[in-house]
C-alpha cells in the first residue's frame, strides 16, 4: 500500500540512523572532505550519462530512434520521480517507459527497453562483485573474505559465480533460437532472435561494466571523503547488496535500505556502522543534484504538455 510506504520509508532511514548512533554519523558527515565529494559527484554524473547511452542503444535496437539528449532527459526525470515517490526506482522506470511511448515507441519496445536496461545493470553488478571477490582472494585478502562466508571455498566459489552469471544470458539467447515462436512466447523468442542481438549484447556488457565501475567509484569516493582506508575491490564486492537493496520498492530513492545494507556488507571488512551509513548517505546525496535537474525538466515538460494530454 502506498500510504504504508510513505510512512515506513522515512521511518526506516531514521531507524537505521538511530540504531547505529546518529551523533556518530553526523560527525562523520561534518568531517567529510568536499573535494572527494565533488569527485564522487563527477563519477555519479558520468555513470548516469553512460546509463542513458546504454538505454538508448537498447531503444534503437528495438526499433525506435531517439536522440541521446532526449533519452538522458527522460533518465534524469525518472531519477527525480524515483527520489520523490515511494517505490525506489520502480516509479522512475515506469515513467521512462511511458515517456518513450509518448514519443512514438510501441508499448512493447518501450517497456522491454526499460526492463532490459535494468536487468543489464543488475546482472553486470553481480558479475563484477563475484569477479572482484575471486581476484581479491588471489591477492592475499583471504581473511577478509572468510569473514563474509567464503571459508573453505577459496577463490573458486566467487569465480564460479562470475562465470555462471556471464554464461546465463548467452545460454538464454542461444536457447531462444529453438523455442517455438508462437503464443505467449512469440515476443520473447522474437526478442532473442532479433537481428543484431550479438552486437547489442556486447554493447550492453561494455556499457553496464562502465556504469557499475563508475557507480562503485562514486561509492568509494564517499569512503575517501570520510578518511576510510578501504581497498577499491571491497567496494566492488559490497556494491552488489548495497545497490540491490537500494532498488527494492520499499523506500524513497533507496534511502534507508541502502544504509542498512551498507552496515551489514561493510562490517566484515572492518568498517564501523556509523562510517558505513555515512558512506551510503554520501552516495545518495551526490545523486540529489541530478534528481533536482530531473525535477526541473519534469516541471518544464508538464507545463508544455499538461498531464493527461495525448
Amino acid at each position: 500500500m502506498v500510504w504504508l510506504r510513505v510512512v515506513l520509508a522515512p521511518a526506516l532511514l531514521l531507524g537505521v540512523l538511530w540504531v547505529v548512533d546518529l551523533e556518530g554519523v553526523g560527525r562523520q558527515l561534518r568531517g567529510a572532505d568536499p573535494g572527494w565529494i565533488t569527485v564522487a559527484l563527477a563519477f555519479s554524473v558520468a555513470a548516469n550519462f553512460v546509463s542513458a547511452w546504454r538505454w538508448r542503444s537498447l531503444v534503437h535496437w528495438l526499433g525506435h530512434r531517439a536522440a541521446l539528449s532526449r533519452v538522458f532527459s527522460l533518465y534524469l526525470q525518472g531519477m527525480a520521480l524515483s527520489s520523490l515517490l515511494p517505490g525506489a526506482m520502480v516509479g522512475g522506470d515506469l515513467y521512462r517507459a511511458v515517456g518513450l511511448r509518448r514519443d512514438g515507441a510501441g508499448t512493447w519496445p518501450a517497456g522491454a527497453s526499460v526492463l532490459l536496461d535494468r536487468l543489464s545493470g543488475l546482472w553486470m553488478l553481480w558479475v563484477l562483485s563475484a569477479g572482484a571477490a575471486a581476484w581479491a582472494w588471489t591477492s592475499g585478502a583471504q581473511e577478509a573474505l572468510v569473514n563474509v562466508g567464503m571459508a573453505g571455498q577459496g577463490r573458486w566459489l566467487p569465480l564460479a559465480m562470475a562465470l555462471f552469471l556471464l554464461v546465463v544470458p548467452i545460454t538464454i539467447i542461444c536457447a531462444g533460437r529453438w523455442l517455438p515462436n508462437q503464443g505467449r512466447l512469440s515476443k520473447l523468442t522474437g526478442l532473442m532472435t532479433r537481428r543484431g542481438i550479438t552486437a547489442e549484447f556486447c554493447r550492453q556488457v561494455l556499457g553496464s561494466a562502465i556504469v557499475q565501475l563508475l557507480s562503485v567509484a562514486a561509492l568509494a569516493c564517499g569512503g575517501k571523503a570520510l578518511g576510510l582506508d578501504v581497498p577499491f575491490w571491497v567496494y566492488v564486492v559490497t556494491a552488489a547488496p548495497i545497490f540491490l537493496m537500494a532498488a527494492l520498492p520499499v523506500s524513497f530513492g533507496g534511502w534507508g535500505t541502502r544504509e542498512a545494507a551498507a552496515v551489514v556488507s561493510l562490517a566484515p571488512f572492518g568498517v564501523a556502522a556509523p562510517s558505513a551509513v555515512a558512506v551510503a548517505l554520501l552516495y545518495g546525496i551526490v545523486a540529489l543534484p541530478q534528481a533536482m535537474v530531473g525535477l526541473v525538466l519534469l516541471v518544464m515538460h508538464r507545463r508544455r504538455e499538461p498531464f493527461g494530454s495525448a
